[in-house]
């Protein structure tokens, strides 16, 4: 059973590099088949259809990022550290290469070619991250460490399309270091004391 679950891991693994290089539709099984050396029939065992290939994955990246946001309420108990550790995450993540981009901001910009059983599922992803950015902002602001403009959901979603919007400039003019400047200016706005 562990090879089965290592395999579709693999797989899992390989699907979600090739899309945040290329998106959905930048990639086939062919590729998957020669980047871990298996065969194509194997892929459709596990996953019949790339659909369904890569709604898993969703679910499964959903998933961890559920338990990263989780894990940054635990360690940090400010809604400012825990904004910050977001933050420093995706920038630590695209300066390494390790995460250089967000897999369903990738899938986001071909949603109108999705099959529906992933962009549901992308769709799910940004409401969770806004729901929970709009808690951290609510309660940074209700704690006075936070100075908003607009409501906590108008300030979440403008943060997030900074956060998704600097990883592009980033991948456009190669320039890890264009992520900082993008979103520092955000964080020193909402960290802006009362006039």
């Amino acid at each position: 059973m562990k090879s089965i679950a290592s395999t579709s891991g693999k797989i899992l693994d390989t699907a979600q590099s090739l899309i945040v290089a290329g998106g959905y539709n930048g990639f086939s099984y062919a590729d998957i088949s020669a980047a871990i050396g298996i065969r194509k029939a194997s892929i459709h065992h596990h996953f019949p259809t790339k659909a369904e290939l890569v709604a898993v994955l969703v679910d499964r990246y959903r998933q961890q990022v559920e338990v990263g946001l989780n894990s940054l309420r635990e360690q940090f108990p400010s809604p400012a550290e825990q904004l910050r550790a977001y933050l420093n995450f995706w920038q630590t993540c695209i300066r390494d290469a390790s995460l250089p981009f967000c897999v369903c901001a990738m899938l986001a910009g071909e949603m109108q070619m999705l099959p529906e059983e992933v962009a549901s599922r992308v769709r799910a992803h940004f409401h969770s991250l806004s729901g929970w950015l709009t808690s951290v902002l609510e309660t940074g602001a209700q704690q006075g460490l936070f100075r908003l403009h607009k409501q906590p959901g108008e300030e979440a979603q403008m943060l997030m399309a900074s956060v998704h919007g600097a990883m592009l400039s980033v991948r456009a003019f190669s320039d890890p270091g264009l992520f900082s400047t993008i979103v520092s200016p955000q964080i020193t706005r909402l960290m802006a004391p009362a006039h």
